[in-house]
């Protein structure tokens, strides 16, 4: 692979429906941990564009069984993730004596689906947000909610009334009233509070009113065992049609999307399961109903789907939404680098080792961490079929015993794994020669 310095010329869409729409531009690049090379000067809503260009990208640190039932005049699926069907091994055909027909795989897939949903959609929610820029509007008669109200999706988190989102679907309330109107699948609607909210995982967290809720939390899967290939179903409010289901797969793990502040979340689950306008902040399921990711963006360069979908990973949200519902914010540890990917033939132009690989450190922010440990940035370039890459740099190799395969790596230990203040121990590869640096972790800028 070639150093990994190219970026989707596409645009990234937020997936929440909204009252207004604003075409995203482009901002010159900004040396930051965890940060893309181009950033929008602000993200709103779902159909508000943003553009990726065509600049370098740099990261920067840190079955159902079937019981028929008459008594609504409908087959009922009774979800059991222990039966054989459900925890069948792939590409394994069961055994017996009789012939299983096509028509007898679709009934099953369907009613996987049907299970899926049966069990999800209880701890499903619809979440309906005031358009600040509607406000005028209020009280004239004839106005479509559309224009009053932006919208949203979520899940209930605990028995005790949080539920989880996308940040971008309430950060126009943060710092107003922060009161939202929740809505159940069973039409039951309650008032929640956003007590915390971070941009740059895109996550977000309502506590609902005090009320006699009868909550079903959603059960959380593991987003690290997530293949390629394997089912995945999205429930949500799409253009505000509450609690629909679609399926897909999914089809990439691993990837790098640029949050809501300039910093980058990392393992992000993509996947072809549509996603469109009012999704954001849904859960994304696996077979078993569990929710892998929450649904955050699109890849679309006509503001509704086009095949590409993104879900933060659980188990980020799992470290990221205890901090916000009892402080309100989580604290990332930053480093100050930008950094990119040395692949294959950058290794070679610079005669690195056979198999080498990990982070070269392209930039440091003055006064940052990586700056005080005095870890080098590239100073010379080097010609890679014509076209002129940063060299010279530090390449971060390992942290600890952890090895560095490149800047998805070092973005995703990071996070899951350090709170500023930690001292770290970096593996770097200078001037071809193996060296340990020590770094205190600071804690990530608002404003790199």
């Amino acid at each position: 692979m070639s150093l990994m310095l190219a970026a989707l010329a596409v645009g990234l869409m937020a997936c929440s429906d909204s009252a207004t729409q604003a075409t995203k531009g482009e901002s010159e690049p900004v040396l930051m941990q965890d940060a893309t090379a181009d950033k929008p000067d602000s993200f709103r809503g779902n159909s508000q564009t943003r553009s990726q260009s065509a600049q370098p990208t740099a990261a920067v640190v840190p079955v159902v069984s079937v019981a028929a039932s008459t008594s609504e005049g409908r087959a009922q699926s009774h979800f059991n993730p222990a039966s054989p069907a459900a925890t069948a091994t792939p590409g394994k055909t069961p055994s017996g004596d009789a012939d299983i027909t096509p028509e007898q795989i679709v009934a099953a897939f369907e009613e996987v689906l049907y299970g899926i949903y049966e069990k999800a959609l209880p701890s499903v929610v619809y979440i309906r947000v005031p358009n600040p820029a509607a406000e005028a509007f209020r009280g004239m008669p004839g106005v479509p909610d559309s224009l009053l109200w932006s919208a949203g999706s979520g899940f209930v988190w605990d028995s005790e009334g949080h539920i989880v989102t996308n940040h971008h679907v309430v950060e126009d309330l943060v710092g107003s009233s922060r009161q939202v109107t929740v809505e159940f699948p069973d039409s039951t609607q309650a008032k929640g509070t956003v007590v915390g909210s971070d941009p740059h995982s895109d996550l977000a967290v309502i506590m609902l009113e005090d009320g006699d809720w009868d909550l079903t939390p959603a059960t959380l899967g593991d987003s690290d065992a997530v293949r390629v290939g394997q089912l995945a179903v999205a429930l949500r409010a799409p253009f505000g049609q509450e609690f629909t289901m679609t399926s897909g797969i999914v089809s990439a793990v691993g990837r790098n999307i640029s949050g809501q502040a300039q910093f980058s979340i990392p393992e992000v689950i993509q996947t072809d399961s549509a996603i469109n306008p009012g999704n954001s902040g849904g859960p994304l399921l696996d077979r078993l109903g569990r929710v892998i990711g929450i649904n955050t963006q699109i890849i679309s360069r006509t503001g509704n789907f086009s095949g590409v979908g993104m879900a933060v990973p659980v188990n980020i949200a799992k470290r990221v939404v205890p901090p916000l519902m009892d402080d309100g914010k989580f604290d990332y540890p930053w480093l100050g680098v930008r950094v990119a990917t040395v692949g294959t033939a950058y290794a070679e132009a610079l005669e690195l080792p056979e198999q080498a690989g990990g982070a070269l450190v392209i930039d440091i922010i003055e006064g940052s961490p990586a700056d005080k440990a005095k870890l080098r940035a590239s100073e010379s370039t080097v010609d890679i079929d014509g076209v002129e890459f940063p060299a010279g740099g530090d390449i971060i190799t390992a942290i600890g015993p952890h090895q560095v395969a490149g800047y998805s790596e070092l973005i995703a230990h990071l996070t899951y794994n350090n709170s500023p203040g930690d001292t770290v121990t970096f593996s770097v590869l200078r001037d071809g020669e193996q060296k340990e640096i020590e770094v205190t972790l600071g804690e990530r800028p608002e404003s790199p």
